[in-house]
């Protein structure tokens, strides 16, 4: 069932009034940070030129990320965060200082919202659940464990480290790799085997090595939420099908420290395995753009590079050029706005890129 044009011109509405709400808070002296300030002195004054999304589309450059890995931390921190301390999220980094971005609760409301799109049957409240993924400097860490709190559960934690996979990896040594992953899985599989723990969060990759040692849904698994970019729909049909043989809901999300986190629209026949993404706007924005022209969005059901724009009070970021390429798709209930669909890294097609556990 199509969205109605009402509902999209709905959203287009919401989004425009949510943005200037944004470019007031980052450009006001009051409640901006020094980055965007001092930005404004040097470019023009959004306040003036910027009233809706397509000006801003039209107006602003791409942001460039290496303003995260070289600036101090506290240039992002707005007026009336001053003083309250942050936390520092990192993205990236396999070779040289990775980028970081702070915040103090956009993760709680991204992943709080997204409660809401998970089935109770899928992940039961008041229970337990097994993260096995990056933690440490990753947003990640923070946010499941806030996911399963929200419903009343616990979370168990197998740490995983992905510069250090796609750095062997890189080097070719995929001995060192697969031990790696080994190690990982076996902790994940004592953990199943002594504890109770119905839903779990891991990567693809993680999820179908797991699933080699340990019968998920006789372990008590009911729920899969899955991150990770490169899911190609015969790769998905394998996970659902034989991975999971059709007992275990797949929840599979695209997200990342500076959009935060993309739900899936239930799979239907008709979508024959492939997963389309819609971002958690107003507060982010993706766009499907045409790579030597990104002012510019490809056809419905087209190739493109991801854009990405992020649009709330702990964070601003404008047309960021994802390192990733999509599918334009058309609107699908709920959501009355663009989605992104079999997302991998931009120019996959013409290169070898290391992806390591995802």
């Amino acid at each position: 069932m199509p969205i109605p044009e009402s509902d999209i011109q709905s959203a287009q509405t919401q989004l425009d009034a949510h943005l200037r709400e944004i470019i007031a808070w980052h450009f006001s002296p009051e409640s901006g940070c020094p980055y965007w300030l001092d930005w404004a002195t040097k470019n023009f004054d959004p306040h003036k030129e910027v009233s809706c999304f397509a000006d801003l589309i039209a107006k602003f450059p791409h942001f460039q990320d290496e303003s995260l890995r070289d600036l101090q931390p506290e240039v992002w921190v707005s007026a009336q965060f001053k003083g309250k301390p942050f936390n520092i999220f990192e993205t990236g980094g396999t070779t040289g200082m990775p980028k970081q971005r702070i915040g103090w609760n956009d993760y709680k409301v991204d992943y709080s919202e997204f409660s809401d799109k998970i089935s109770d049957e899928h992940f039961p409240r008041n229970h337990y659940w097994l993260m096995m993924g990056p933690t440490g400097p990753r947003r990640l860490r923070l946010a499941i464990e806030h996911l399963a709190n929200v419903r009343g559960s616990s979370c168990y934690f197998i740490d995983l480290d992905p510069r250090f996979v796609k750095k062997v990896i890189s080097n070719k040594q995929f001995d060192v790799a697969r031990a790696y992953m080994d190690h990982v899985v076996d902790q994940a599989v004592t953990i199943l085997k002594h504890r109770k723990v119905s839903g779990l969060f891991t990567t693809p990759k993680l999820l179908e090595a797991l699933a080699e040692k340990i019968d998920l849904y006789d372990a008590g698994i009911r729920g899969v939420f899955c991150g990770g970019t490169t899911m190609a729909p015969q790769y998905v049909r394998f996970i659902v099908e034989e991975v999971l043989e059709g007992r275990i809901g797949f929840y599979p999300t695209y997200g990342n420290t500076l959009m935060g986190l993309a739900a899936s629209v239930p799979l239907r026949p008709e979508d024959k395995f492939s997963i389309t993404y819609y971002a958690p706007q107003p507060r982010a924005v993706l766009r499907v753009v045409d790579p030597n022209n990104t002012a510019t969005i490809v056809p419905y059901d087209t190739w493109g590079r991801v854009e990405l724009t992020t649009l709330t009070k702990e964070f601003f970021m404008p047309r960021f050029l994802e390192r990733d390429e999509a599918i334009r798709r058309a609107p699908r209930p709920p959501y009355a706005w663009d989605g992104v669909a079999e997302v991998r890294p931009f120019g996959a097609m013409e290169k070898n890129i290391v992806e390591g556990v995802y």
